[in-house]
């Protein structure tokens, strides 16, 4: 590997743009290529960039020899796919979330990393922000006490109502569970560090079948409870509020949050600022550059078993409302 990682992205859409926004803060880390099916879609964003090679085929990336690593920003159906082929050619791979369509493709692609002694992870990137750092060294040190109740949503109206869009499309793995209902869910987990021991759920199914909105309540061995939300329907508070025995812990726009409010009972409330440089996407980045350098393949924050628990209750909502891709037949 040289001194700098070198990056490649395959599929340069909106989130991409982001991703390389935020990995140009980094100088451990380059931008080497980008692909797309679309060669002067692919020039245009190597070239915003400074990639030095575009490509107009996954392939061709995947088999360059000057990419370390591929940042893979398809749309969801199209992630298992992409992410074996960077693989089996000996590339580690961050993969933007969900991961896969269900668990049992993602245990697939764990294992395609495993057998070729390569790294593999979810791009959860809220994970890694400054923020949500300081909000795990609170919780570790018992700041609000026994945790009792988080609330968190992530709600917006679209601002298109095109059936086609994949936000809706099933065959693009629409629906709010997978494109933002993932953020809570994994919240809760981030949060309670287990698997609930009752789930309830409730989803509106649109027009193409897939959930416009949809809300998760999960309660835990303690008593403790989880109450989700998301949709494409209305604008919500977009915060996670984490309530414990002494206190509680607010979270603006938990998914990119920027700062984190910490507010004990008959104390003063603390704001930490978590603002940071370009999109955030980066931490996530430098993270990965730290465990390849250390000989790991594998992320402490965001490790494998992480990313199947989170899948495998979105599996199990989705058949409690009797929702199914077309690509699981």
């Amino acid at each position: 590997m040289s001194k700098k990682l070198r990056w490649g992205i395959i599929g340069p859409g909106k989130i991409a743009h982001k991703f390389a926004q935020g990995l140009a803060t980094l100088s451990g880390a380059s931008l080497q290529a980008v692909a797309s099916r679309n060669l002067e879609k692919a020039r245009a964003f190597a070239s915003e960039y400074g990639a030095q090679t575009a490509h107009g085929s996954y392939e061709d990336l995947a088999q360059d020899p000057d990419v370390d690593i591929v940042y893979v920003a398809t749309p969801h159906p199209y992630h298992k796919e992409v992410t074996l082929l960077c693989l089996s050619h000996g590339k580690h791979v961050l993969c933007e979330k969900p991961l896969s369509l269900n668990a049992q493709d993602g245990e697939e692609m764990f294992r395609a990393a495993e057998e070729n002694g390569v790294f593999l992870m979810e791009a959860m990137w809220t994970r890694f922000l400054p923020a949500w750092r300081q909000v795990r060294q609170w919780l570790d040190e018992g700041a609000i006490g026994e945790v009792q109740l988080l609330i968190a949503d992530f709600c917006f109206r679209s601002s298109t109502w095109d059936l086609t869009d994949r936000k809706f499309a099933p065959e693009l793995g629409g629906g709010a569970l997978l494109d933002i209902g993932i953020y809570p869910i994994a919240t809760a987990y981030f949060i309670f560090g287990e698997e609930p021991v009752a789930v309830q759920s409730t989803a509106t199914l649109g027009a193409t079948g897939t959930d416009d909105q949809s809300s998760y309540l999960f309660r835990y061995h303690s008593g403790a409870q989880a109450v989700l939300t998301s949709s494409f329907l209305t604008d919500g508070p977009k915060e996670a509020i984490i309530c414990g025995t002494k206190g509680k812990i607010r979270v603006p726009l938990f998914w990119k949050a920027e700062e984190a409010i910490l507010e004990v009972t008959d104390e003063a409330p603390v704001i930490f600022d978590g603002s940071y440089q370009a999109t955030g996407l980066q931490f996530q980045a430098e993270a990965i550059a730290a465990d390849l350098a250390a000989g790991k393949l594998e992320n402490d924050i965001m490790p494998a078993s992480e990313t199947l628990r989170v899948a495998r209750m979105m599996d199990r909502l989705r058949e409690d409302w009797g929702l199914k891709y077309p690509q699981e037949g």
